[in-house]
């Protein structure tokens, strides 16, 4: 099963859907990290969800969620971009127990909320959040939608520790070319069927058939997905900057210089001390004037 994101829709009415499907890009970002299986499972969801997420709104730019919990599991992260690039971290709490291996989504993150960024190349950013209320990760980001007055849709999120997938419905505000009144209600009621082992192991193209035998569905070519990090030499540098001219420099008298890594792809980066100095002169210095 290659990694892509196959996107469909129901001819002569206004749903149209996605399916993700994911291993390779899944395998590296928990290669990259040592987390308990429970956390594997729902960072593969959150995977799947942020590739969903990045098709649906069609954004030029980076989408990420961020989960926030008041469990054993304090974070999870997801991004995604255009170009099909994925990355996600996890974080446990400090001194909490390791979750059972049948840990559930409440059981792991509790109470707390989901921040969906929307980061455009061009244009203002974008931030919504919704609480962590429901019984699932899908449930939660469905009832965000709903929240937020946008178009209706409703995912079915599932991820093994090997393999991740989710399915993506969402209902098209034109009435104009819909001549099947019923195909929201049937497509959903249908899709309510799917299993979470036909998400991680099936085909694109064969889950739809099972799903949809009966239905008229055009697919449109796939979108290959990989794991990606944007991180640079010149991003962390701007990281460093933002804790302050007196911390560097304590971490350099103490350490000789700042060495550090990006916690998604664990790439290392260096900086000497007179390197940090540069860095530190550089954002103090004013803007030139324009005359």
């Amino acid at each position: 099963m290659t990694d892509q994101i196959q996107r469909f829709l129901f001819d002569n009415t206004n749903v149209r859907g996605e399916l993700v499907s994911l291993e390779q890009a899944y395998a590296e970002v928990l290669d990259r990290h040592d987390y308990p299986a429970p956390v594997n499972r729902l960072l593969g969801e959150l995977v799947a969800a942020v590739a969903l997420l990045t098709d649906t709104v069609k954004l030029d730019g980076t989408l990420s969620l961020e989960v926030r919990g008041s469990g054993p599991l304090s974070l999870l992260m997801a991004e995604s971009n255009p170009g099909g690039e994925l990355r996600a971290i996890a974080r446990l709490a400090e001194e909490a127990e390791l979750p059972a291996e049948d840990a559930g989504f409440r059981e792991l993150l509790g109470d707390g909320q989901i921040m969906i960024t929307l980061d455009p190349r061009e244009g203002h950013r974008y931030q919504g959040i919704v609480a962590l209320d429901q019984e699932s990760l899908a449930g939660c980001l469905a009832a965000y939608f709903a929240q937020s007055e946008q178009l209706p849709t409703r995912l079915w999120l599932a991820a093994d520790g090997r393999r991740a997938g989710g399915l993506l419905l969402q209902r098209m505000p034109d009435e104009s070319q819909n001549q099947d009144v019923d195909a929201w209600e049937r497509t959903l009621h249908l899709a309510e069927t799917v299993k979470a082992e036909e998400l991680t192991g099936l085909a694109p193209e064969e889950l739809l058939h099972r799903l949809y035998h009966e239905e008229t569905v055009r697919v449109f070519a796939p979108k290959p997905l990989r794991f990606g990090c944007t991180c640079s030499r010149e991003r962390i540098a701007g990281a460093l900057v933002t804790l302050g001219a007196e911390e560097l420099r304590d971490v350099v008298a103490e350490q000789g210089g700042i060495e550090t890594q990006c916690h998604f792809c664990h790439t290392r980066y260096a900086f000497s001390a007179e390197e940090v100095e540069a860095l530190l002169a550089e954002s103090s210095t004013p803007p030139p004037t324009l005359h």
